[in-house]
């Protein structure tokens, strides 16, 4: 895959697109940009206390993310950011503000897997229980939607080699 184009690296949390994302950045010679960052500070108090965001919520965090995808990607730079963007709504509203430029890789897996990922991770303010929220709010990539899904199992390294690869077939 060559630049402008911008990665989201997607899918509910737990799967490790904080961990993958820098990886794939630097595979493919460009910046990350973690997704939480765009978060305003009532959407992580939210989070924090084991509320799930509304749409209404999500929406100025997703034009944030949208707006940092634009300017790379008008710049010719390219870049990797992560962001959850579980519903085809999310991507397209992400799509919208940078087309033409955006490719999602889904991180995907075992969801016993995921659970105790998020378990043991340290720091960070989504709580376990919030997993089935994201579950159900997961809406898969549709076949005319450019991504590859990506399993997470394995370490760090290999689902980051697995993601690189499967971009380059996307070409």
């Amino acid at each position: 895959m060559s630049t402008p184009h911008v990665v989201v690296v997607m899918g509910v949390a737990g799967t490790g697109k904080t961990t993958i994302g820098p990886l794939l950045a630097t595979r493919l010679g460009v910046p990350y940009a973690e997704g939480d960052d765009f978060h305003p500070p009532a959407n992580i108090a939210k989070m924090s206390a084991g509320t799930p965001l509304t749409d209404e919520d999500r929406w100025p965090w997703l034009d944030a993310i949208g707006a940092w995808a634009h300017g790379r990607a008008a710049a010719g730079l390219g870049g990797v950011v992560s962001s959850s963007a579980l519903k085809r709504g999310y991507r397209d509203r992400l799509r919208a503000a940078a087309p033409g430029s955006l490719v999602f890789v889904h991180l995907t897996g075992d969801r016993k897997l995921i659970e105790d990922r998020m378990a043991h991770r340290q720091g960070h303010f989504m709580p376990t229980a919030l997993l089935d929220s994201q579950f159900a709010t997961l809406q898969p990539l549709g076949p005319d939607e450019a991504g590859v899904d990506v399993d997470v199992s394995g370490s760090p390294e290999e689902i980051a080699d697995r993601a690189f690869e499967a971009l380059a077939r996307l070409g």
